[in-house]
């Protein structure tokens, strides 16, 4: 099968989660993925624990289906070869800091010079300008500056971390992903590429669309933990049950209220579904009845119901899910390695009906593929073992 992206190289220099998620998402769909690591250690992403086989399982739930060649950048042989692979790349993702690969002499202004259809994606955290253009960051620091951190959280409470990395992923990964995508379809019109600056902070900031609507509509700062979306009414929340386990109920439309009421034969609160003064007084009552049954008898009590009613699972509890296996959501290799431990990874979301994306469950060790890229670049066996005795490669 031919798939979208079938036929597009992508050199990527990223390590940890952002630029990885991105370039295994473009794998999916066919792009040839080189990750361009480090000699001896590889990129950083390897050794974050909790490791499989000395190598991190982090790692391999963004590095499927890819090639990767070791090449020393500091060292004039290895921007010499890295040069020459852009005659025959299509992307560079970049997630150094600022400046990094301009220092390095291998900067996009150069990049464009050799091959003037680079597309050259930066992912960095605050921007390629601005006053914390140089300002190290992490997804907590982007989430919080971005005023999403603020929103988060129980109310009167103090602000939560998110379970998962919002800014690294819906900021990094995915609008790198868009990024890339749009200039590919820009350069088949114009045949040159451009620079993509993806900023993690701009993108999470980005992802306030209803917050931000929230508060112009409300003309004051929304009040974490107490208002429509984030826990302040009975009928958008998280509620206990008898196991110490948890349900949700989103029921924000009327006739999804109405029927909830009913069934819990509470139909005095079906008016006061929008009345904030009563919200304190209809969630505690709720929460009781809640209490009353285990969280899988109310899943079963209300799986007929179709009021926006979920059950809170654990990953455990999630991967096995009849929806979730239904869609191919989680792929699982036993005994990984002969580790005695499962991997289990993320299936692919974006289902296209004419070329679906594929998952290739193979990982690059550390510099696998030297052989093959670089002979393919032109070098003849001695170069490659030059390049291997100078330690670039």
């Amino acid at each position: 099968m031919n798939l979208p992206l079938s036929g597009i190289r992508v050199l990527d220099l990223s390590q940890y989660l952002p630029g990885p998620f991105c370039s295994q998402i473009l794998a999916d769909f066919g792009a040839e993925i080189i990750k361009v690591e480090p000699p001896k250690r590889g990129e950083l992403g390897r050794q974050v624990p909790p490791l499989i086989e000395s190598e991190s399982a982090r790692f391999y739930t963004v590095n499927r289906n890819k090639k990767s060649i070791t090449l020393d950048l500091k060292k004039e042989e290895g921007k010499s070869t890295f040069k020459k692979l852009l005659l025959t790349t299509d992307v560079v993702l970049d997630q150094f800091r600022p400046g990094v690969m301009e220092k390095m002499g291998l900067g996009y202004e150069v990049q464009k010079e050799i091959n003037e259809r680079i597309i050259y994606c930066a992912i960095t955290g605050y921007g390629l300008d601005g006053p914390l253009r140089d300002t190290a960051g992490h997804d907590l620091n982007f989430v919080s500056l971005s005023g999403i951190t603020e929103s988060t959280g129980t109310h009167k409470g103090i602000p939560a971390m998110s379970g998962v990395q919002i800014a690294d992923i819906a900021g990094g990964t995915l609008y790198a992903v868009i990024a890339i995508l749009l200039a590919l379809l820009n350069r088949d019109k114009t045949g040159k590429g451009q620079l993509c600056d993806i900023a993690m902070l701009d993108c999470s900031i980005s992802l306030l669309t209803y917050t931000l609507g929230e508060w112009s509509g409300m003309a004051k700062l929304p009040e974490r933990g107490n208002e429509v979306l984030t826990g302040g009414y009975a009928f958008f929340n998280i509620y206990e049950t008898k196991d110490e386990k948890f349900i949700s109920l989103a029921a924000v439309e009327d006739k999804f209220w109405a029927k909830f009421c009913e069934m819990i034969d509470r139909k005095d609160y079906i008016s006061d579904q929008w009345n904030k003064e009563k919200q304190n007084e209809i969630k505690e009552d709720i929460k009781n009845i809640f209490l009353e049954k285990t969280r899988d008898e109310w899943v079963e009590y209300f799986s007929n119901s179709d009021i926006c009613f979920t059950p809170v699972l654990n990953l455990e509890e999630m991967s096995t899910h009849p929806q979730v296996v239904a869609r191919n959501m989680i792929e699982k290799i036993t005994n990984f390695k002969n580790s005695g431990k499962d991997l289990v990874l993320t299936g692919i979301p974006i289902k296209l009906s004419e070329s679906p994306g594929q998952t290739q469950l193979t990982f690059p060790k550390l510099g696998e593929h030297n052989e093959e890229i670089l002979k393919e670049a032109g070098y003849t066996h001695e170069e490659i073992e030059k390049l291997r005795k100078n330690q670039v490669i």
